[in-house]
C-alpha cells in the first residue's frame, strides 16, 4: 500500500512539474523575476536587460526580436521559443 501511495505522489509531482514547464511567459508583460524564473539560460541580469529593452523600444513584435537584447543570442531564443508568448503590454496599450 505504501508503494502505491509513493508512486501516486511521484506521478502527481511529475505532472505538476511538467505542466509548469509548459506554461509560457509573455515577454511583453512579464517582470524580470518571472523571465528569469521561466526562461532557460536567462538569469536576473539578462531578464533585467529584456525588461529595459522593452521599456526603451516598446513591446516585442516577434520572438526573434528578443535576440536584439544584449546578452540574449539566437541560441537562447531557440531554447525558449516554445515558452515565449507575445501578448500586449500595458505600456503598449497606453501608447496607442
Amino acid at each position: 500500500m505504501k508503494l502505491f501511495s509513493l508512486r501516486a505522489f511521484l506521478l502527481a509531482l511529475l505532472c505538476s512539474i511538467s505542466l509548469s514547464t509548459l506554461a509560457g511567459v509573455d515577454i511583453n508583460s512579464a517582470s524580470a523575476e518571472q523571465l528569469a524564473k521561466n526562461l532557460n539560460g536567462v538569469g536576473p541580469a539578462k531578464a533585467a536587460a529584456i525588461v529595459a529593452y522593452r521599456d526603451t523600444h516598446g513591446p516585442f513584435e516577434s520572438v526573434d526580436q528578443l535576440a536584439k537584447v544584449k546578452g540574449i543570442g539566437s541560441g537562447t531564443v531557440e531554447k525558449n521559443r516554445q515558452l515565449i508568448e507575445l501578448g500586449t503590454s500595458d505600456a503598449a496599450d497606453k501608447k496607442e
